[in-house]
């Protein structure tokens, strides 16, 4: 026996101790790479969502602040007065603040309704762009012309029936039909006046303008139009509304010419005018009782006596 246990094959054996330790330093070490690969999975989910909401917040803030990105109407109108500061037929400085002023105050959606297509009407679309802003143009082909180039713009054109050497026989057969068809407050879509525009689209009829600029149309010569169908149907519009405003707005570009002079006193009168600068007079009309037949207040003779 002593001689197999010297001599022969030595057989070690390993203490049930020794191996559960060993086994014991692998499950911490595995649970501590489980730990610290959890707590990286978590620290990146909540960084991600932590930026995520960070940008959603700013892009908020940044809407709340009142500056959203600039409207295609007002670059566009930008763009055609940077290419037409010399046009010399555009309005003063002075007048173009007139009207931006009212249009600023004016409570949105704002209906302005202007005759005549002229150097300014990109701008005015621009400063109303949050309203209704409709033109009214004597030259069908400009018309169609301006609303195929700015798709933007509601553009109608419209037939005048009056020239500027008839002025004085036109204003003297609204004073007799005053009563009838040329009454102050009607629908001028069933209007048989000579001065009264009945041509446009129906719904045109039935919208209470707030603001209303006649600035068209164009040319005084004997032969020309004149603006007194524009002038005419103007006040007739501020006197005849539904709804909104019971005050219109009215200015009258050019308001030294004639024409525009003695129709402006005719039917917005004198007592409606509020401020008259450079070539722009700025009338505030009130809407008046449907059996009301009388344009002004202090009417008189005087201005048609006039050459």
């Amino acid at each position: 026996m002593k001689d197999n246990v010297n001599g022969g094959t030595k057989l070690i054996l390993l203490h049930p101790y020794i191996q559960k330790q060993g086994s014991s330093n692998r499950l911490w070490l595995l649970a501590f790479i489980s730990f610290f690969t959890l707590a990286f999975l978590l620290t990146l989910i909540y960084t991600r969502e932590s930026i995520t909401t960070t940008t959603h917040a700013a892009a908020s803030a940044a809407m709340a602040s009142g500056n959203p990105p600039i409207s295609k109407t007002i670059v566009k109108a930008l763009v055609h007065y940077a290419s037409n500061s010399n046009d010399t037929n555009h309005m003063s400085q002075t007048e173009i603040k007139q009207i931006s002023e009212v249009l600023r105050q004016c409570s949105s959606p704002c209906n302005f309704l202007v005759f005549g297509l002229t150097p300014e009407t990109l701008l005015w679309k621009a400063l109303n762009d949050n309203g209704r802003t409709v033109f009214i143009d004597e030259n069908r082909y400009y018309a169609a012309y301006v609303e195929e180039k700015y798709p933007e713009i509601e553009a109608y054109d419209v037939q005048y029936t009056t020239k500027m050497s008839e002025m004085k026989e036109v204003i003297a057969t609204v004073r007799e039909q005053v009563r009838n068809e040329c009454r102050p407050v009607q629908n001028l879509l069933f209007s048989e006046c000579k001065l009264g525009l009945n041509d446009l689209p129906n719904q045109f009829y039935d919208v209470d303008w707030d603001v209303i600029l006649v600035d068209g149309p164009r040319g005084h010569w004997p032969d020309a139009p004149g603006r007194m169908s524009a002038i005419f149907t103007a006040g007739v519009l501020a006197r005849s509304k539904k709804g909104g405003n019971p005050k219109t707005h009215v200015f009258v570009h050019d308001i030294n010419m004639e024409a525009e002079r003695v129709s402006s006193e005719e039917f917005l009168c004198k007592e409606n005018l509020v401020k008259s600068k450079d070539f722009l007079g700025h009338f505030v009309v009130e809407r008046m009782d449907v059996n009301s037949f009388q344009f002004c207040r202090n009417h008189s003779l005087a201005s048609t006596s006039s050459s």
